[in-house]
């Protein structure tokens, strides 16, 4: 795997995380783990950094 394809799989696997955790903000979707409440500034933290991680893959390739 060339350095171009491996730029467009890793933007494009963490584009697809961004857009699961923008989901669940938008939707309001509530996760547990066993008794534990996931809050929602997990997914506001999980959408920035693999969103900025997409866009610097794109930017790169």
């Amino acid at each position: 795997m060339g350095h171009k394809q491996y730029c467009v799989v890793s933007g494009t696997l963490f584009a697809l995380v961004a857009l699961a955790h923008l989901l669940r903000i938008v939707y309001g979707m509530s996760i547990q783990v066993d008794d534990y409440v996931v809050p929602m500034l997990v997914s506001w933290v999980a959408l920035i950094i693999p969103g900025a991680l997409a866009v610097w893959a794109f930017r790169i390739k």
